[in-house]
């Protein structure tokens, strides 16, 4: 049985889990990265040791450093990371996409300046295509490495969903679906500032159950941010929001948990983000969520703290306190 040609966009870590999960299944599968050389070397040692050290990458891969010969596919995974998604998303569309094409958008984040979710950046862009979202609780090494895992797929028309989930039948990765495309992006993107939250916490050493009552915390938090933004409730209950913030809360993989651990430890932001390899999304969608909150007129307590820690207003241990110290009131 043949399976449709696929591209994906981004050859980072994720990029390149979700280009072996597809060619396990058989599909025709190339990957675009924006590094002539780095896309070059991972061709020539079938690995991509940068993003995913120790897993082989086998021959029916195809890595390319050139737009065109990716824009063609009839399903188009973007995972590059968010501050790139536009500049990506207009140069694919001058690259000539196929019209009625799927893009999918795989990027968490929210753009700052005008709090828009990756979903709308691509439909902006590329008009002519139908735009869905892949989110959930996905560590990409333990993707790649064939561990079981599971995810929503997002999209306003059922047809395309349901074309896309048929892409994952057979493999270790099980997936879901959902017409609650805002809601799935806005707990993907809002989990990783709640994950440097909990980082930080871990970092000052303030034990289990400090970080159990942080995270469920957090889970409101998106939640509430999450529906006045157009998300539904019972989204945030799902892969794309409990699920996804129980694994980058709880997992010292977690490149949004490594931030907050590292913040904790009384490292600046400045040299974290200087130190990491791959980008941790929570950094930029911190500023952009609290932009968001503060338009809507919805109180973020954590995420306030997270901003002020990124941007060294204060102390780790300061953020913290103040969020101990806030007036007592009922959970309901």
């Amino acid at each position: 049985m043949s399976h449709p040609a696929i591209s994906i966009l981004g050859a980072g870590g994720w990029g390149t889990a979700l280009a072996l999960v597809m060619a396990r299944r058989g599909s025709e599968v190339t990957v675009w990265g924006h590094d002539p050389d780095h896309v070059a070397l991972i061709d020539r040692t079938r690995s991509n040791e940068k993003y995913l050290s120790g897993i082989e990458i086998p021959s029916s891969i195809r890595f390319t450093a050139s737009l065109s010969e990716c824009s063609r596919a009839g399903v188009i995974f973007v995972a590059v990371p968010s501050r790139h998604l536009s500049e990506v998303a207009s140069n694919l569309s001058a690259a000539g996409v196929t019209e009625g094409g799927l893009v999918v958008s795989c990027t968490k984040g929210i753009e700052e300046q005008r709090g828009l979710l990756m979903s709308e950046i691509l439909s902006e862009k590329l008009p002519a295509s139908t735009v869905a979202v892949l989110s959930g609780p996905n560590l990409a090494g333990e993707i790649a490495r064939g561990i079981p895992a599971a995810g929503v797929i997002g999209c306003l028309e059922e047809e395309p969903r349901n074309r896309l989930l048929g892409l994952f039948e057979g493999t270790r990765f099980r997936a879901y679906s959902s017409g609650d495309v805002r809601g799935i992006q806005l707990g993907g993107a809002l989990k990783n500032i709640f994950a440097i939250a909990a980082g930080i916490s871990d970092g000052l050493g303030l034990g289990e159950n400090a970080r159990a009552a942080l995270v469920t915390r957090s889970l409101a938090e998106m939640t509430r941010l999450g529906v006045a933004m157009g998300g539904k409730r019972e989204t945030f209950q799902g892969l794309s929001g409990v699920g996804d913030l129980m694994v980058t809360c709880f997992s010292s993989r977690s490149r949004n948990h490594q931030v907050g651990f590292r913040l904790g430890q009384g490292e600046s932001t400045d040299a974290i983000r200087s130190s990491m390899t791959m980008v941790a999304e929570g950094i930029p969608t911190a500023t952009s969520a609290q932009g968001c909150a503060r338009r809507l007129g919805v109180e973020t307590p954590i995420i306030d703290e997270v901003v002020s820690l990124l941007h060294a207003e204060k102390s780790a241990s300061e953020g913290m306190h103040a969020l101990l110290s806030r007036e007592l009131r009922s959970e309901e």
